[in-house]
């Protein structure tokens, strides 16, 4: 899907903030459409990709385009978890403890280079992305709604690296591998470069896409695409359900329940993107790589013959077959 021309008059609110987001950003439309996808959903999102591909730049004007608050929080090896969510600070005046909230209470957060911060920093922001509530002391803070965390992963550095758990890994709906920008696409990128920074306009407000995503839990799942989720999960776990045992010997852990219920969730909010109220295959099938890699742990024999989830799982996704939906809508 391409947000490159201006919108149609009849485009809804979600399009028209793809459409003034594109003011800034060149390319990356699947990184854009699963932003919006996981905001739809209550999801959040791992991005990996190499530095200088806007992913930055990406979540900032989306924040600007839905009217919300963005923070970011560049990750380093001495943050402790008070960072991310607040602390209790004396406040001599009063003679008493006051409650200072971290930058994990906005609507967007950008978790820059997650994998750089100890454990229990890591464990403090996934505690907040489940629960969606911080405790401080005694008392307990709700977070803004919505709210979205993307987090960001650099894969060409090892060293002073805290690489994230696969168990906790799995709590983020989607990862999204970005590469590099096409060559048409990056004199672009360089061409704006020379111009003054483009202005994005608040579309919609945070109330607004409170509304949207309780319009998107209206669309239809057909029971048949939901086992297709289950399946292609429990096929992740055991190559051989679907008739490649051959890839058994590099799966360790195949995807978790999560998986299932974010793919649905997922593929749904998809379909509502997409302008349709009910769900259908492909919706399913374009998310399944986003939804299912992060949650495979391969084996040191898929690690030495060079085999990755991706290749993995789009073999199982061949296998397949995929439903027909009994019906279109309720």
């Amino acid at each position: 899907m391409s947000w490159t021309d201006a919108p149609p008059a009849a485009a809804g609110p979600i399009e028209k903030v793809l459409y003034e987001v594109k003011k800034t950003i060149v390319g990356q439309d699947v990184l854009l459409e699963r932003l919006v996808v996981a905001l739809l959903a209550r999801g959040h999102i791992l991005v990996e990709g190499v530095p200088g591909l806007a992913k930055t730049l990406a979540v900032k004007s989306l924040a600007e385009a839905i009217g919300g608050d963005f923070h970011r929080v560049q990750f380093t090896p001495d943050l402790v978890p008070a960072d991310i969510v607040g602390t209790r600070v004396y406040h001599q005046p009063t003679g008493e403890f006051q409650v200072q909230l971290g930058p994990v209470f906005t609507n967007l957060l950008l978790a820059d280079e997650i994998n750089r911060a100890p454990a229990k920093v890591q464990s403090a922001l996934l505690e907040t992305m489940q629960e969606r509530q911080v405790t401080i002391g005694r008392e307990t803070h709700k977070l803004p709604n919505p709210f979205l965390v993307m987090a960001t992963q650099n894969p060409i550095e090892n060293e002073g690296v805290y690489p994230l758990p696969e168990a906790q890994v799995d709590r983020f709906m989607m990862k999204v591998l970005i590469g590099y920008p096409s060559p048409t696409e990056e004199f672009v990128v360089v061409e704006r470069a020379l111009a003054p920074a483009a202005v994005i306009q608040r579309i919609i407000d945070p109330e607004t896409l409170v509304g949207l995503q309780q319009a998107a839990d209206q669309v239809y799942v057909d029971p048949s695409l939901i086992e297709f989720a289950v399946q292609l999960a429990n096929a992740s776990r055991d190559p051989g359900r679907v008739g490649l045992t051959d890839l058994a010997r590099y799966v360790t852990f195949g995807a978790s329940p999560r998986a299932s219920i974010s793919l649905v969730l997922a593929g749904r909010a998809l379909a509502y993107l997409r302008g349709r109220e009910y769900v259908v295959p492909e919706d399913l099938s374009d998310l399944a790589l986003d939804v299912l890699r992060h949650r495979m742990v391969l084996s040191y024999e898929a690690l030495s013959d060079d085999v990755t989830a991706d290749l993995i799982l789009s073999k199982i996704i061949a296998n397949m077959q995929f439903p027909e939906p009994a019906g279109r809508g309720r």
